[in-house]
C-alpha cells in the first residue's frame, strides 16, 4: 500500500512493506528484501555493532595511518554486490515495466530520475545475468538507492568507508578477512591472478565470516565518502564513532575491495582506492555524463541499512543531493 508523507510542505511517498516492522527489523537479523510486484529480491545480513581497529602501518600506505580504533552502530549490508538483475530495471522504465507483474510502475517511483542511457554495453561483454552492476558514477549508486527506497520503503544507501572495512574484516586484524596469507586468495576472490580480465557471477567465492561475498575482488565498492589521504590523522588515539567523510566535491571519492584486475596488496582489508577523473576521459559529453563511468569497468556497489533510520527529511536530504557538472 502507498503511503504519504507531508513534511514541511513537501509531500513524500513510500511503500508499506512486511518488512519495515518484521522481526528482522526488530531482532536485527539477515533478511531477504522482495521488491513488491515484481519477482525481484536481494538478502541482507545482520552486522553486529561493534568497535575494530581501523587502518594498517603498513609502512608504503600513508593513507591507511595511524590505526585507529573506530565504534559503529549494527547495520545490515548486502550478502552480494548489487547486480545487474537488480541494476538495470532502475536505469531502464521500459525494462522495470516488462518485469512488472501486472506490467505498471507507481507513479511515486516512475518520478525518480534515472540514468541517461549509456552510449556503450556497460558490462563491457563480461557478462550480465548474475554479474555485478557496473561503471556507475558515485551520484548514480545513490540514485539507485533512491529507487530502492521508493520501492520498499526502506531506507537503504552506500556503506560509509568505516562501515565497509569493519563488514569486511568480520572480526578479523590480519591483512585479509580470511589470514595474512595471499596464497589463499583464489579461495575468497577474484583478482588478476584468476579472473581473465572480466567480472564473474556473485556468490561464487568463500563468504567471510559474517556472510558476505565478493568483499575483495570482482568490483571494488563505492562507500559515501569524500577520499582523503590523510583523513584518519585526527582520531589518532581516539575513538571515532561512526565516522564519515561527507562528500563536498567530485572527486574523489572512497572505493573499496579491489577488482578483478586488482593485485593481491590491493585486497587487503585496510587498502583504500579513490576514483579518478580519468574514469570519463572518453566521455564525449560537455558536460560529462553525471551517470556513468565508460573506463571505470571495475567499480560496482554494495548497500546498507541502518537499524535505527535518520528522519525522513534527512533521508530525502542524502538522497537529492544535485549532481555536480563534471566538464
Amino acid at each position: 500500500m502507498i503511503i504519504q508523507i507531508v513534511k514541511k510542505g513537501v509531500l513524500i511517498f513510500g511503500l508499506m512493506v512486511a518488512n519495515v516492522v518484521s522481526n528482522a527489523q526488530l531482532k536485527h537479523e539477515r533478511y531477504i528484501q522482495r521488491l513488491e510486484g515484481t519477482d525481484l529480491e536481494f538478502s541482507m545480513e545482520a552486522i553486529p555493532g561493534g568497535t575494530f581497529m581501523m587502518g594498517s602501518n603498513n609502512a608504503d600506505k600513508e593513507d591507511e595511518k595511524p590505526v585507529h580504533q573506530v565504534e559503529l552502530d549494527p547495520f545490515w549490508m548486502g550478502t552480494y554486490e548489487v547486480t545487474w538483475d537488480l541494476y538495470e530495471p532502475f536505469v531502464y522504465k521500459d525494462l522495470e515495466q516488462t518485469i512488472a507483474l501486472d506490467g505498471k510502475v507507481a507513479s511515486e517511483v516512475d518520478a525518480v530520475t534515472r540514468p541517461t542511457k549509456p552510449y556503450l554495453d556497460m558490462t563491457f561483454g563480461m557478462g550480465k545475468e548474475g554479474h555485478p552492476a557496473l561503471a556507475m558514477t558515485h551520484y548514480n549508486a545513490i540514485q539507485f538507492c533512491k529507487w530502492l527506497y521508493m520501492r520498499t520503503g526502506v531506507f537503504y544507501r552506500l556503506p560509509t568507508e568505516a562501515e565497509w572495512e569493519y563488514a569486511c574484516r568480520a572480526g578479523s586484524t590480519t591483512s585479509y578477512f580470511f589470514g595474512d596469507d595471499p596464497a589463499l586468495l583464489p579461495q575468497y576472490a577474484w583478482f588478476v591472478d584468476n579472473s581473465d580480465g572480466k567480472t564473474a557471477p556473485v556468490g561464487q567465492k568463500k563468504p567471510n565470516a559474517w556472510g558476505l561475498y565478493d568483499m575483495i575482488g570482482n568490483v571494488a565498492e563505492w562507500t559515501f565518502d569524500q577520499y582523503i589521504p590523510d583523513y584518519y590523522q585526527q582520531f589518532e588515539g581516539q575513538t571515532a564513532k561512526n565516522p564519515v567523510a561527507i562528500p563536498t566535491a567530485l572527486y574523489p571519492h572512497s572505493v573499496r575491495g579491489g577488482s578483478f584486475e586488482s593485485q593481491a596488496d590491493e585486497l587487503r582489508s585496510a587498502a583504500r582506492m579513490a576514483s579518478d577523473p580519468l574514469w570519463k576521459q572518453l566521455d564525449p559529453q560537455i558536460p560529462k555524463s553525471n551517470w556513468w563511468f565508460p573506463e571505470a569497468p571495475f567499480v560496482g556497489l554494495r548497500i546498507v541499512r541502518p537499524v535505527n533510520p535518520p528522519s525522513i527529511e534527512k533521508i530525502m536530504a542524502y538522497y537529492d543531493q544535485e549532481p555536480i557538472k563534471d566538464f
